[in-house]
Formats: C-alpha cells, sequence, structure tokens
C-alpha cells in the first residue's frame, strides 16, 4: 500500500461509512481492485481509517454528545449487543471475513434485494407510520435503542453494512429516518472507538513507521470526506426511499463479479 492507496480508501471510507451500502465491504472491493496486499496491516488499516469518518460524526454531533446524558445513555445501552458479538467473533470476522471478497459480495447482492423488499413492504412487516414514528433523535427509548443495537450487531459481516441494519431496525421500532439517521451516526462512535482501540492494542506493536503515516493519510481524508457526506446524507433520507442503494448493491456485487471472473 503506498499514499495513493491509503487516500484513495480514505476517500471511499468517507463517502460510504454512512450509507447503506457497506463502508467495509467497499474498502475490501477497492483494496482487491487496486491489488493491495491482504495481510494483518491492510485489515487493521481498514477498521482504523473508519473512526476518521465516525470523528466527523463526534464534530457535527458535538453538543448532543457532550451535553446530552440521556441521549448518550441510550446511544451506548444500543452498543451493547454489538459489543458482546462483536468481541466474541472478532478474531473469526477478522481472519476470515475480512479481506474475502465473496463474502463481500454475496452480502451486498442479498443485502440489496433485502433493501428493496423492505421499501416496497414496510406496512407489510410491522413499521409504522409517519404520523406514529419519532421526529427527535433525543426521544428515542431505551427499549427503542436496543432494538437498534440488535440490529446493528448483524453488520460485523463485511458487506451487510451497520447504516442499513440499523436503518432497517430503527424504521420498524417506529423511528423516522432522520431519526434513526442520526442515531446510526452517533451509534457508530462508541462502535469505531472500540473496534478501533481492540486492532490497535493488539497489533500496534507490528505497525511500522511508514504503516503509522499511511494510517495517517487514510484517516484523516477520510474525517474530511465523512463531514461533507454526513449532511448530503442527512438531506437525502429526507426526500428519498432507500430504493436506489438496494439496486446499486446489487449492480456493484455483480459487476464485481463479473471482474473477478475476468480477471
Amino acid at each position: 500500500m503506498n499514499f495513493i492507496d491509503a487516500f484513495i480508501l480514505g476517500v471511499v471510507e468517507g463517502v460510504t461509512e454512512f450509507l447503506p451500502v457497506s463502508s467495509t465491504g467497499h474498502m475490501i472491493l477497492a483494496s482487491s481492485l487496486l491489488k493491495i496486499a491482504d495481510n494483518s496491516f491492510t485489515k487493521s488499516f481498514e477498521i482504523i481509517i473508519q473512526l476518521g469518518a465516525i470523528l466527523a460524526v463526534v464534530f457535527l454531533y458535538r453538543e448532543k454528545i457532550f451535553k446530552n446524558f440521556n441521549l448518550m445513555f441510550k446511544v451506548f445501552t444500543a452498543f451493547i449487543p454489538t459489543a458482546v458479538i462483536g468481541l466474541a467473533l472478532y478474531s473469526f470476522v477478522k481472519n476470515y471475513l475480512l479481506g474475502n471478497v465473496y463474502v463481500v459480495i454475496s452480502a451486498l447482492f442479498f443485502g440489496g434485494i433485502i433493501l428493496i423488499a423492505f421499501e416496497q413492504n414496510k406496512k407489510d412487516i410491522g413499521t409504522k407510520s409517519a404520523v406514529q414514528s419519532i421526529d427527535d433523535v433525543e426521544h428515542i427509548s431505551t427499549k427503542q435503542a436496543i432494538y437498534v443495537g440488535l440490529f446493528q450487531a448483524i453488520a460485523i459481516i463485511p458487506g451487510i453494512s451497520r447504516s442499513a441494519a440499523t436503518i432497517i431496525g430503527g424504521e420498524i421500532v417506529g423511528l423516522s429516518r432522520k431519526v434513526i439517521a442520526e442515531f446510526s451516526f452517533l451509534l457508530a462512535v462508541p462502535v469505531m472507538l472500540a473496534a478501533s482501540a481492540l486492532d490497535i492494542f493488539k497489533h500496534h506493536d507490528v505497525f511500522s513507521g511508514a504503516d503509522i503515516q499511511l494510517l495517517g493519510a487514510g484517516f484523516i481524508t477520510a474525517f474530511i470526506v465523512a463531514l461533507v457526506a454526513i449532511k448530503s446524507f442527512l438531506a437525502y433520507v429526507q426526500r428519498h426511499s432507500f430504493t436506489a442503494f438496494g439496486v446499486y448493491r446489487i449492480i456493484v456485487s455483480l459487476a464485481f463479479l463479473g471482474v473477478l471472473y475476468v480477471l
């Protein structure tokens, strides 16, 4: 990996972290296209630079994060299922799922189908009406937060998309799109802090000076790009459905599968 690779992956991460398309999956596919070696550092890089994008959330939502204890209590409550499942499966996910393009392609494809089906059949599967849905992130109940956290835990599989899982879970329990998007942003903070801290703790002794510079380049790039992406995504979700993201996931998965067979 070189600095151009780190910059490209930082842009990919910053753009896709908050979209229901899986930022981890896109980085794995991008790494494959760039012919970046699938080694322990690359896998750590793909985990740690996500924290750069997440720090954009801390910057934009700093008042709610540092001044609203009740909301943050619910965020950390929602984080518990992911923490327990993620810690238990950390070695398996990093050694066997991260870097596996076929896992990503499958998750993108079937996740796209689920996202489209969900958008087309929300009333039939029990989602509440817009009138009933909560329209302020500070009004989320602890029970709703736990449900969202359980859905988020599914996204430890690369390609599933943490954003997609929490959006579907949030809408099922009656949260408006804007609210679940904001709660998903906030929920990403403890998730990625924990994931990055665990990976750094386990592998910091093998990072070279050059590795740290590459991490810094990707980290800063992801942070800057994510600042723009967050605002753009919030504006989008208030006017459009997520069907387009489902179609996009299917197209990307099939296109990349085609590329693999050609190469």
